[in-house]
């Protein structure tokens, strides 16, 4: 899933990793430190595997727990891989994302009583982002919902939330409405970086991308293949996603057009520099898409939809916090969620929900709910890192520019 699609990999966030041990295999299982919001699992249970598994440990992949799955975090360098995509082009697998359909009659009108994005202005072919709420206005998910037919929808979610969002769309159903999970059966490609558009020419024998959240429905040797131009990155790209025996052709093309692997750490960061949210973090139940500063995709003028009435009067009324973006201003220790954010007095306003270090500008950056009334853009504040206090301040988004 994000502004292109927003998934749910704040690995370079929530990890701090010391010298892993390595099992019976020779893979590393190893992880010293969560952060409490991970959406990671404990080693000791059983993960699920991605069908690319095999070519992440042929390439030599450090392979974290991850949304109940085992992923790779990193090949080489989270730098070199950010950098790749901001440079060139990187390649992620997104197979633990979950992919749910749903067609009928009444598909459309269903889906505008639940997501905040107008269902209505998406023509097929098209795709865009949206949020799936509760009725307090929170966010369960954030999500691309892509437009296949007029009565044909895909929801690709994130990984953590699968279950979830299935039981809550099974216990709005209505009649002409099917829903169907087809997680498993699919496997999930993101390329993304500046020289994407070539490169798909190159691994679709001529076929040129289609436009920014379109959709290129088509076939593979008699399997189908379904191409959105979207991405969690800031940079060009697109997200393939074909049956999951098929994954490995598609990763051993990219590969061969000179497209560097990349992990879940790079991912974090470059949707970090851009200040796309992360769902389970950024996003939560207990916080509002107006809340969050992503009002863009919710159409309140629409009519009622689920958390509607919360969000028309936090529109009417204004809201206390909004997700603001904070810049280090000294060196040290990159910022990490949960660190606490201070005034210049020493009072605790919030703590801090993304951080990490920028690979493209070398410096700490975070995002945080600070209160609109004490914060505006520019004011300093002070992030306490192990008992020390960094000088910092408010600042626009995004942190990375072109």
């Amino acid at each position: 899933m994000r502004p292109g699609k927003a998934s749910d990999e704040n690995l370079c966030s929530k990890f701090e990793f010391n010298p892993m041990s390595r099992d019976s295999k020779g893979w590393d299982r190893q992880i010293d430190k969560l952060h409490p919001r991970s959406h990671s699992s404990p080693v000791s249970e059983i993960f699920k595997l991605s069908p690319l598994d095999q070519e992440h440990r042929d390439l030599g992949g450090r392979l974290v727990p991850f949304a109940g799955w085992e992923m790779p975090v990193m090949y080489d360098s989270i730098i070199h891989e950010h950098k790749a995509v901001r440079e060139s082009a990187g390649v992620f697998d997104i197979s633990h994302m979950g992919q749910l359909f749903v067609s009928g009659a009444n598909a459309a009108n269903w889906l505008e009583k639940l997501l905040t994005n107008e269902v209505a202005t998406l023509t097929p072919g098209n795709a865009h982002y949206t949020f799936l709420l509760n009725e307090a206005g929170g966010v369960i998910d954030d999500l691309i919902l892509y437009r296949l037919k007029e009565d044909r929808f895909l929801l690709v979610v994130n990984a953590s939330c699968i279950d979830h969002d299935v039981e809550w769309l099974q216990q709005h159903l209505e009649k002409g409405v099917t829903l169907e999970n087809e997680s498993s059966e699919w496997a999930g490609l993101a390329v993304q970086g500046p020289k994407t558009p070539e490169i798909y020419t190159a691994i679709t024998e001529g076929r040129t991308l289609p436009s920014r959240n379109g959709i290129d429905d088509l076939k593979h040797e008699g399997e189908r293949l379904l191409i959105c131009r979207t991405g969690y990155t800031g940079e060009d790209g697109f997200e393939l996603f074909c049956p999951a025996k098929q994954a490995s052709h598609w990763w051993k093309a990219l590969l061969g057009e000179g497209v560097k692997p990349c992990g879940l750490g790079a991912r974090d960061s470059l949707r970090l520099e851009m200040c796309y949210p992360l769902n389970g973090a950024d996003l939560s139940p207990a916080r509002t898409p107006l809340e969050a500063g992503l009002g863009f995709f919710v159409a309140l003028e629409k009519g009622d939809f689920m958390g509607s009435t919360i969000l028309k009067k936090q529109k009417e009324e204004g809201i206390s916090e909004r997700l603001m973006a904070i810049k280090i201003d000294e060196r040290g220790a990159p910022p990490r969620p949960g660190y606490p954010v201070l005034d210049q007095e020493g009072t605790a306003l919030s703590v801090l929900t993304s951080g990490g270090l920028s690979p493209s500008l070398g410096e700490g950056i975070a995002l945080a709910y600070l209160p609109v009334e004490k914060v505006k853009m520019g004011t300093p504040v002070f992030i306490e890192v192990r008992g020390r206090k960094i000088s910092a301040k408010v600042v626009k988004k995004p942190f990375y520019r072109k």
